[in-house]
């Protein structure tokens, strides 16, 4: 059977519940408050576009090690006949792209 509590206990038990319960609601008053909720999307976006920064990073040093080595051989010779089409290619994108340019002008 509990004990019987005295009413100072009781007394003490009712002052230690009321600050904890102001402490509760401060602390939700802190999370509420515009300016924290401001500062936690901030951070959320932030730390988002680390992380797409990041990836793209390694997306973009896969495709230049992989186009290094298509045209390069094990030894880091350039490799002409991958070279000589690809460096055509760029040439006569570029030359389209002046020639749209001139007819718009």
């Amino acid at each position: 059977m509990p004990e019987a509590r005295t009413p100072a206990q009781i007394e003490a038990d009712i002052v230690r519940r009321r600050e904890q319960l102001a402490e509760t609601l401060d602390e939700i008053g802190v999370r509420m408050h515009p300016k924290t909720i401001i500062g936690d999307a901030k951070a959320r976006v932030a730390s988002t576009v680390d992380h797409t920064a990041g990836r793209a990073v390694v997306a973009v040093n896969r495709l230049v090690t992989d186009v290094k080595a298509g045209l390069c051989n094990e030894d880091g010779t350039p490799r002409p006949e991958r070279i000589v089409p690809v460096a055509l290619l760029a040439v006569g994108v570029v030359g389209l792209i002046v020639v749209s340019a001139r007819r718009k002008h």
